[in-house]
């Protein structure tokens, strides 16, 4: 039986390369390389891109978007990681744990986006609660993500790690303060809000991990409950999920560490609070469960693969 032909096109950007990365070693797939000169020849990408079995889009959004009408054929399926068809008709959200029957949309999906990393942070907190009855749909949410430099790319990256860098690049750096991140659309769509959420992105001086926080009123919340019932309904609703775990009520300790998951590829919640108020931080690597990792987990169920295969937990 022959292995599935997979191709990365733009595997020299950020997520590409450590998807590349993770691929490399795999034995149960072929790795369909372009040459290097050619890797922006529109005629050779195509070819490459209705050769493949699957297809990973490592692209900006534009790209990513003429990428999709390059494939004439029907056979090839595709895990896009750009903003691009996140909330786009025909497209599955690729966030297996997240709603129930989401793994075997994935599995028998031809187009799955992969979902971006600070969404991932609020979504794994919030869909649950509005699926289960208990967060309104019209609740007033804040949420806050604390972000390793790499999500920023090759330029960023260089930008940090330069020997002469800004001082100022030493402190945490909140951004997209106009309140208009690209991530607000998916994580609005897909928890089912009917509005989206004030949100507010910190960069930090670290190269990877997230740490996203959402922060409830529980008197304003279906039933009342309190922060150890909202714990108890998220361990419920992840048991038995590999790479997403509920941590006991109220944490490990008193602190939080952004990189506390970097290099992993699972997603860490934990719950704290009162009877009056609940916190809610997902931690995990934003170039983990945050991008490639979760790419990679799509792929191995599109593709019948055990479903960590490649992945570290």
């Amino acid at each position: 039986m022959s292995k599935p032909k997979v191709y990365i096109d733009g595997k020299e950007g950020t997520t590409g390369l450590q998807i590349y990365e993770r691929l490399g070693g795999r034995e149960d797939i072929e790795l369909l390389l372009i040459d290097e000169d050619k890797r922006k020849d529109t005629e050779e990408r195509k070819k490459f891109l209705n050769a493949a079995d699957l297809v990973f889009l490592c692209l900006p959004d534009a790209a990513a978007v003429e990428a999709v009408s390059l494939i004439e054929n029907p056979k090839t399926r595709i895990i896009d990681a750009s903003t691009a068809h996140r909330t786009a008709e025909g497209w599955v959200y690729g966030f297996a744990e997240l709603l129930p029957g989401q793994r075997q949309r994935i599995k028998f999906s031809s187009r799955v986006a992969n979902p971006g990393c600070h969404a991932t942070g609020f979504l794994s907190t919030v869909a649950p609660l509005i699926e289960l009855g208990v967060l309104p749909r019209d609740y007033p949410l804040s949420c806050y993500s604390l972000t390793g430099y790499s999500g920023g790319g090759k330029k960023m990256i260089a930008e940090y790690e330069a020997p002469d860098r800004d001082p100022l690049l030493d402190s945490p750096a909140p951004y997209a303060i106009g309140l208009c991140h690209k991530h607000l659309p998916e994580m609005r769509q897909v928890a089912g809000l009917d509005f989206p959420p004030n949100f507010l992105p910190v960069l930090g001086d670290i190269y990877k991990g997230m740490a996203t926080t959402v922060m409830l009123q529980n008197h304003l919340l279906k039933g009342t409950p309190n922060a150890q019932d909202i714990h108890d309904l998220l361990a419920g609703y992840y048991q038995d999920q590999k790479l997403v775990q509920v941590t006991p009520f109220g944490g490990a300790g008193p602190r939080l560490y952004t990189s506390q998951l970097a290099g992993k590829d699972s997603l860490e919640i934990t719950v704290s609070g009162t009877q009056e108020q609940t916190l809610l931080t997902a931690q995990f690597d934003n170039l983990g469960k945050g991008a490639s990792g979760a790419a990679v987990q799509n792929m191995n169920i599109m593709m019948g693969f055990e479903e960590t295969a490649g992945l570290s937990l």
